[in-house]
């Protein structure tokens, strides 16, 4: 497995729609995925924010970033669930949707109903969630990702199925939400592989390392063997630099030093396996390159902010 799929594996989302909403011209709200979508009140660590526009169009912005034009067949993603505004025109200001928000009843999401009468569009907005915090994919992507599902032979038939889903969604159709949070997850990996493909020469982060010849390669030396015992110096002569022209590079574009990736990378892995795994935590910790039990105990309560029995714990309870 390459290292770019090695960490869609361990983002390992769970999609879900908490809103279908109806608004007419002209109209502005702010939206923030928040404790409120959780019945439990339990937010997973990490949160996408994404919107389909099923009919109309809209824009998106945010902070005092240029607005964003979304079509209908168009979905946007929010990879770090950024505050941001949605509305017919830029530069309105937002309305409050409390007293036209209509909460969840019988499985089905709140819907809301609003706008000043003019040009309709109807959105689907949901979330895709995950456990593990700091993912390096999840870290490097923009503000905010847009994908034009029926551009390209890997949208295509996703957007059909999503178009369906959404139609089945609008008439109470049984299970189609759950069928547009399956979908949203593949169309996340569809907006980051169409994102890395378009990526700036200039372009910092671990997508751009990635495409490197030189980083790339250690990336995909560090996945595909994890628990070796890596120095700087090891991975410079594999790849065939200097210790430090190769550090230097490391760190420039992936934004933090080989070993502290390393690190990072392996507790990402031993949290997948200590949910999806029965193996003993002694077990997980040497399959992740850790050579005590204590040692690894140490560095996850450090990392998670609790111990990996309770990880564990809270993973089966969800």
């Amino acid at each position: 497995m390459d290292a770019l799929s090695d960490v869609f594996a361990a983002v390992r989302l769970s999609g879900g729609v908490f809103l279908d909403a109806e608004f007419t011209a002209p109209w502005c709200v702010s939206s923030q995925v928040g404790p409120e979508e959780f019945p439990q009140g339990v937010m997973p660590a990490h949160l996408i924010a994404y919107h389909y526009v099923v009919a109309g169009r809209m824009h998106v912005q945010v902070g005092d970033a240029a607005p964003l034009s979304v079509e209908a067949g168009e979905i946007v993603l929010l990879p770090r669930n950024d505050a941001h505004l949605l509305s017919s025109a830029p530069g309105l200001r937002p309305s409050t949707i409390d007293d036209h928000l209509e909460p969840p009843a019988g499985g089905s999401p709140a819907m809301l109903r609003m706008g000043g009468g003019g040009e309709a569009t109807r959105i689907v907005c949901g979330l895709l969630g995950c456990d593990a915090p700091h993912n390096p994919l999840v870290a490097t992507l923009p503000a905010i990702l847009k994908l034009a599902m029926r551009d390209g032979t890997g949208g295509a038939w996703i957007e059909t199925s999503f178009r369906h889903a959404a139609a089945e969604f609008a008439a109470g159709g049984v299970g189609s939400a759950a069928v547009l949070g399956k979908l949203a997850e593949l169309l996340f990996v569809e907006a980051v592989r169409r994102y890395l493909d378009n990526l700036p020469a200039d372009q910092a982060g671990w997508l751009a390392g990635l495409q490197d010849r030189v980083v790339g390669r250690a990336l995909a030396l560090l996945h595909a063997r994890v628990a070796h015992s890596w120095t700087t110096e090891a991975l410079a002569q594999e790849v065939g630099l200097s210790r430090s022209a190769f550090a230097e590079r490391f760190s420039a574009l992936v934004g933090t030093p080989p070993m502290h990736y390393l690190a990072n990378w392996r507790l990402q892995l031993a949290a997948l396996r200590l949910r999806d795994s029965p193996a003993s935590t002694a077990q997980i910790a040497y399959e992740v390159g850790y050579e005590s039990e204590a040692a690894f105990c140490r560095a996850f309560k450090r990392h998670f902010d609790t111990t990996p029995a309770a990880w564990r714990k809270r993973q089966d309870a969800g």
